[in-house]
């Protein structure tokens, strides 16, 4: 297994997950140039343990996340609401936290990403929603607490964990801020598992049935 980090290069093999510890912003920033344009590798940051982690996902996670994105999307246009997303996209507050959730939807908050090729935090508020899919990592719920996102899906497992930021830290809910009238978190990973068994066109016309039917 080839696995390579530093300043000039990242070679990971997929599935993999390297944590470097003792670090600081600057060594963050550097690696976050030596990946390039390579968006497949995913690196995260906090000041708190000074841990920087670096992650290649596998095949899997990226069939996850689109039909995920897709079923959300759908969502949305069901409920004639506005939105902006972007996956993946890096989210840092200077000198302490940094992540790239795999999609981030703003929502309430549309308008702030248009136009933009960067979102500063320091001035721009953090997506209403960001997405992980956790296959061979886990998501730190520190690091995001910190970045400030109001709500937070971690699927892992074939299972929907909802977390709700509130003045005390991420809260655990059974029910989405963003979709309260809808039960993502039973109804979703029906239909993302469905799309791994029987395709992603399949599973999203039969949830666009679903949501017709509601």
């Amino acid at each position: 297994m080839l696995v390579t980090v530093s300043s000039e290069q990242i070679k990971l093999p997929p599935g993999s997950e390297v944590t470097l510890r003792y670090q600081t912003w600057a060594d963050y920033e550097a690696i976050l140039e030596s990946r390039r344009d390579d968006a497949a590798i995913k690196i995260r940051f906090d000041a708190h343990t000074q841990e920087i982690s670096i992650m290649a996902p596998m095949a899997g996670h990226g069939r996850r996340i689109d039909i995920l994105v897709d079923l959300v999307k759908a969502l949305l246009r069901y409920q004639d609401r506005d939105w902006d997303s972007s996956h993946p996209m890096t989210l840092k507050r200077l000198q302490e936290a940094g992540a790239e959730p795999d999609a981030c939807f703003y929502i309430q908050n549309w308008q702030a990403l248009l136009g933009k090729e960067r979102i500063d935090l320091s001035q721009d508020p953090p997506p209403d929603l960001a997405i992980e899919v956790d296959l061979t990592s886990i998501t730190s719920l520190n690091v995001y607490q910190t970045l400030a996102v109001p709500e937070l899906w971690i699927y892992r497992q074939e299972a929907l964990m909802i977390y709700e930021l509130t003045p005390e830290g991420y809260r655990e809910s059974l029910t989405s801020p963003t979709f309260p009238d809808i039960d993502v978190k039973t109804i979703l990973p029906r239909y993302v598992e469905r799309s791994w068994n029987a395709g992603s066109s399949t599973a999203l016309r039969e949830f666009e049935q679903f949501l017709k039917s509601l």
